[in-house]
């Protein structure tokens, strides 16, 4: 299966995205997308392009912070030879490999103040004058920009040109984060997990266990759809059961017990007793106040716990007891008792063997 960038959604705020970035592509007016990471301003980018006119000229990409800020104009511009100390020979910029096509200008908000004031006479004028020389040279470009940040009041506080600002802003195409998405979680999900097993050479796609769907529904995804595939992918090549649906997942890979701290302390004199061992951190419990159901709230609770520990033992029944300090009756009446499942009748030939 192949692994290009698609745009996966159903949900309308993401629909009316990408609706507005198909009426806005054959344009030749510059676009700005706005969303936070991972949302997919990089495909927006790109099907701003491939829908135009200049679907078969050069897309030019530059993410403005991988570079410092003294290289951003030159490698924008370009440069004369002998312009600075390093510039052995002439380099055309972006502006120029991007003639007559599209230049996608990545976190633009991190430009500085000398590239944004010549970035503003190249969209003005379709003039770009290479670092060193004093001839203007013509460009066709069209512009898209993408940024995370609040670009208007950046403008306000005087950090982004408001006349340059004023002339990217023909369109805005804002992306809505996948926690607002509905219904979009799943259908990704489900993509990527299809698309990770077929990577794994499976011989069918066994889905996700109902607590793993729930949990994947419940988190806040902070890094949004790229935080998603990650995920999933990760919990697919994990789990060694293809025959069974995924039952765990994890959602920070570096959560460990054994993860060293950030800044190790050298204590001198003799090891410290287990009784001088330093108190766990307080985790914050859960709201007491909200629960108006006790006998529920702990069935709820102790099925959560249940079906992680099932899911993180591959529904090995008596290494989940184990881990849980259970009996293996216990376990199973556990089970019985929140109508878990999960193939568990597999699971009990190999607790058997």
């Amino acid at each position: 299966m192949e692994r290009e960038n698609q745009f996966i959604g159903q949900s309308g705020a993401f629909l009316d995205a990408v609706e507005r970035a198909s009426r806005a592509a054959p344009l030749r007016r510059p676009v700005l997308v706005i969303g936070e990471r991972g949302t997919g301003k990089e495909l927006i980018a790109e099907r701003l392009h491939r829908l135009s006119t200049r679907w078969d000229e050069p897309l030019v990409t530059m993410n403005c912070a991988a570079l410092p800020e003294t290289l951003i104009e030159a490698e924008l511009f370009g440069h004369e030879a002998g312009a600075f100390t390093g510039a052995t020979k002439m380099r055309e910029g972006r502006f120029e490999e991007a003639d007559k096509g599209t230049l996608f200008l990545d976190e633009l908000a991190t430009l500085s103040t000398g590239a944004q004031e010549r970035l503003l006479r190249a969209v003005e004028y379709g003039e770009v004058t290479r670092i060193g020389s004093s001839r203007p040279r013509r460009v066709d470009v069209r512009i898209v920009a993408a940024t995370n940040e609040n670009l208007p009041r950046m403008a306000q506080e005087g950090r982004f040109r408001a006349d340059l600002l004023d002339r990217l802003s023909f369109e805005v195409i804002t992306l809505p984060p996948l926690r607002v998405r509905q219904g979009d979680v799943g259908v990704l999900a489900d993509y990527f997990g299809r698309r990770m097993a077929a990577e794994l050479e499976w011989d069918r796609w066994p889905g996700f266990a109902e607590h793993v769907e729930a949990q994947l529904e419940d988190h806040l995804w902070p890094g949004n759809v790229r935080e998603l595939r990650n995920v999933v992918e990760r919990a697919v090549y994990r789990w060694d059961d293809a025959a069974n649906p995924i039952g765990h997942v994890q959602f920070d890979p570096f959560d460990s017990p054994w993860l060293p701290d950030a800044e190790p302390r050298l204590v001198s004199g003799p090891a410290p007793s287990s009784q001088q061992a330093p108190a766990p951190e307080r985790v914050a419990g859960p709201d007491f106040d909200s629960i108006a159901d006790l006998r529920g709230a702990v069935d709820a609770h102790e099925r959560a716990i249940v079906e992680h520990a099932l899911g993180r033992h591959r529904w090995n029944q008596r290494q989940t007891a184990k881990a849980l300090g259970l009996s293996y009756d216990q376990l199973r009446h556990c089970i019985k008792k929140h109508a878990l499942t999960a193939d568990t009748g597999e699971s009990d030939e190999k607790d058997r063997t």
